[in-house]
């Protein structure tokens, strides 16, 4: 069918083009369109039946003309081309260049549907993840092979923390085998250029594939994004033996891609809108990150996404919440004082942190290269009020900081909260972050 083209469109609308008679189409096939000027346009059949075949196209159905427009159908997913010069590129949401350099040439091309981690192969997450971050690596502790999400919310900066993590995140020890993928789905222009200038500028962008769909851009491409970023990850880890840390933002874009995809098909739609089938959409790209037996990679995901009006239990949090080992989330009311990073200590947990305690603990800033078990690791404050005490922590560092008294008595250990009668000078282990800010 692939030397054939057909032109037998009934209908075009909304970026979909209907087609009747066309049997042995399969679902998810690559579709060419040509149209009477001879452009062609890039397509996905999202439903297919003996009767009708409905084609998502890329670039819109604008100034078809029916009796006029040429079908191809390419018996192929999208599937993308893999190579070891792949590190460094960026890409758009279907494996396209836009960083104004040829397309990557291999021999080696894969379908960016994939597939998830076989369980029975699976390997437990385990070894620490550097980020840079105090509080995940002291408090949230990212584990290789974990899904982590970032629960933000419209205006908060996890735009820039997804930035800093690609660019801090790193392997204890020295180890060189670390690469990231990054993929950004529905961003603006100006989102677009920070990410780009930040890495590039950094020099992060050697060790970084990115994926970038801009808000502009077709829907549809929003959601082969992750799945071709997946494959990528897939590659490195599986095929070059790397550790991969992959971050997905926005995933609420995505999830509004598959509304709209999904209401132009005509699925009945569930909770706000939403297709019935999010949660098993959502699973069949988380579940692709983790570690296999008998491989030295991993792939390790930070999925970021904005909370509409920050209710954690909108579906697209409260589904990737059942889905993930934990999250982080981000506070409009720390943001608001100018804490930055602002993660809400409380509500954030790493289910994992137990089986990345003993690395963690040994690369902590003040720990001389020791291991600290985590009990003996103190978090104290000397101004803030006893109800904001889980909310601030101390740093250790490497110099000696000058004794300090509390001012109100408060003193938070993690083993026990101590008197605030209690007599005992002690010496300041860092920096608080919460509300003394003393020291940067």
């Amino acid at each position: 069918m692939s030397d054939q083209e057909y032109r037998l469109a009934t209908a075009a609308h909304s970026g979909l083009l209907y087609m009747r008679g066309v049997p042995g189409v399969a679902l998810g096939d690559r579709v060419v369109v040509r149209d009477h000027s001879g452009r062609r346009r890039n397509g996905q059949v999202i439903r297919t039946s003996d009767e009708l075949v409905l084609i998502q196209v890329l670039e819109g159905t604008d100034n078809l003309d029916l009796e006029r427009t040429w079908v191809r159908f390419l018996d192929r997913p999208f599937e993308i081309s893999l190579s070891p010069d792949i590190l460094g590129r960026v890409f758009n949401g279907i494996g396209q260049p836009r960083d104004d350099l040829p397309p990557l040439l291999s021999h080696l091309k894969r379908n960016v549907n994939g597939a998830p981690v076989n369980p029975a192969a699976r390997a437990y997450p385990r070894e620490f993840i550097q980020t840079g971050l105090s509080a995940v690596d002291g408090l949230n502790v990212l584990v290789r092979g974990q899904k982590l999400p970032i629960f933000s919310g419209s205006g908060l900066p996890h735009n820039r923390l997804a930035a800093q993590i690609v660019r801090q995140a790193r392997l204890p020890g020295g180890e060189s085998h670390f690469a990231v993928v990054f993929a950004a789905m529905g961003v603006s222009y100006a989102d677009a250029g920070f990410f780009r200038k930040t890495f590039a500028d950094s020099g992060a962008l050697r060790n970084v594939v990115m994926f970038l769909n801009l808000a502009d851009e077709p829907a549809i491409e929003r959601l082969i994004l992750p799945r071709a970023a997946l494959t990528v990850a897939e590659y490195l880890a599986f095929d070059l033996d790397l550790h991969v840390l992959v971050v997905l933002t926005d995933m609420t874009n995505y999830a509004e891609a598959l509304r709209e995809v999904a209401t132009a098909k005509g699925d009945v739609p569930a909770r706000k809108g939403y297709p019935g089938y999010l949660y098993s959409d959502l699973a069949e790209i988380y579940e692709r990150a983790g570690r296999i037996r008998n491989k030295p990679g991993s792939i390790t995901m930070i999925p970021v996404l904005s909370m509409p009006s920050d209710d954690i239990t909108h579906p697209i949090p409260d589904l990737t919440g059942y889905i993930t080992e934990g999250q982080l989330v981000l506070s409009r009311v720390l943001n608001n004082l100018g804490v930055y990073p602002p993660i809400d200590i409380p509500p954030s947990l790493s289910r994992l942190m137990k089986d990345g305690r003993t690395t963690r603990a040994r690369i902590m800033p003040g720990s001389r290269g020791r291991s600290t078990p985590l009990t003996r690791v103190r978090w104290r404050c000397a101004t803030s009020l006893p109800s904001l005490a889980q909310r601030i922590y101390w740093r250790q560092t490497r110099t000696t900081s000058p004794s300090l008294t509390p001012s109100n008595g408060v003193s938070w250990d993690s083993e026990r909260t101590k008197s605030a009668a209690s007599s005992k000078p002690w010496t300041s282990p860092g920096i608080c972050f919460r509300c003394c800010r003393r020291r940067r």
